[in-house]
């Protein structure tokens, strides 16, 4: 469940803002502004979401001068961050708690701003996370509506009820990770079966729970194929999921002006936001690039 950002980082976000755009010289969404002449290399997971933001963060980056390399659906998590940690991907769109789970497996913190603080003291040297988003994407456990009036499901506590035998559907790497089975098990003492299927919680994830050949799936609270596919996320009555806010993850050789552009835009995208851009690539069918753009031009960080 979305938290908001309390209100003192909130106003210290407008004022940063305000004192930006009432000078046009350190205008961060301005070319021209001296920025380094390195190719920054923006990376993205093989997940839709995240490679819009990506292409935000790129034609961000392009527009204040820079140069961009794409490096875009490259995998998960367990192939992209070796990469960025040998300093081939520059700045990449992630999200506090897995990220901060993938470094701490047994962190206990669970709260936004608890996430983040720990987040920013355990990523490595060389690299470091920049402002968190309001935005935010998070795992959830879900099933079909049907499955849910069946047998009272509301909250994952009550899956405890279900008397027959259920299988889980995720990507492969969900099945040794702690908000799969695993920590199903752990948190909440319920035994489920496990079935790897590769799309992020895609359709193919969505097929399989509507034909009944898994009962649960994990798929992000922001997939908009929850609402058009009449799902149902499950509340996560104990804790299992941390806070999830988008938050971009940087090189030090992002240097203060690329930043900056970057703050502005995490600080620009609401939870609505990105629910509606990932809108717009499951219903319009359209490229990143024009999503991308449209969404900067809307919010007045670039010229259309």
């Amino acid at each position: 469940m979305f938290r908001r950002i309390p209100v003192a980082v909130s106003l210290a976000v407008i004022v940063a803002l305000t004192a930006l755009a009432g000078c046009s010289s350190q205008d961060p969404f301005s070319a021209g502004g001296g920025p380094s002449t390195r190719t920054i290399v923006v990376g993205s997971q093989d997940y839709y979401s995240n490679e819009i933001i990506a292409e935000i963060y790129a034609q961000a980056l392009e527009n204040a001068g820079y140069t961009v390399d794409r490096q875009f659906r490259i995998g998960q998590r367990e192939v992209y961050l070796p990469e960025i940690e040998a300093g081939r991907i520059d700045l990449f769109p992630e999200y506090t708690g897995p990220l901060l789970q993938y470094w701490q497996p047994g962190v206990t913190a669970r709260l936004p701003d608890e996430v983040y603080a720990d987040l920013v003291k355990a990523t490595p040297a060389g690299l470091r996370v920049l402002d968190q988003s309001p935005a935010t994407d998070q795992d959830s456990y879900v099933v079909t509506q049907a499955f849910a009036s069946q047998w009272g499901l509301t909250t994952i506590s009550d899956l405890a009820k279900v008397t027959v035998p259920m299988t889980m559907g995720a990507n492969s790497e969900a099945q040794t990770r702690p908000d799969g089975p695993t920590g199903l098990l752990q948190t909440y003492g319920i035994k489920v079966g496990f079935t790897p299927i590769e799309d992020g919680g895609g359709p193919l994830t969505v097929k399989a729970l509507k034909d009944g050949q898994i009962q649960l799936a994990i798929i992000y609270t922001a997939d908009p194929s929850i609402a058009s596919n009449q799902l149902v996320s499950l509340t996560d009555d104990k804790g299992l999921f941390l806070a999830s806010h988008v938050v971009p993850l940087a090189s030090d050789n992002i240097d203060a002006t690329a930043a900056a552009v970057i703050n502005a835009i995490s600080a620009a995208m609401s939870p609505a936001d990105l629910i509606g851009l990932d809108q717009r690539s499951v219903d319009e069918q359209l490229p990143s690039s024009t999503i991308a753009r449209d969404w900067l031009t809307q919010k007045g960080l670039i010229k259309g």
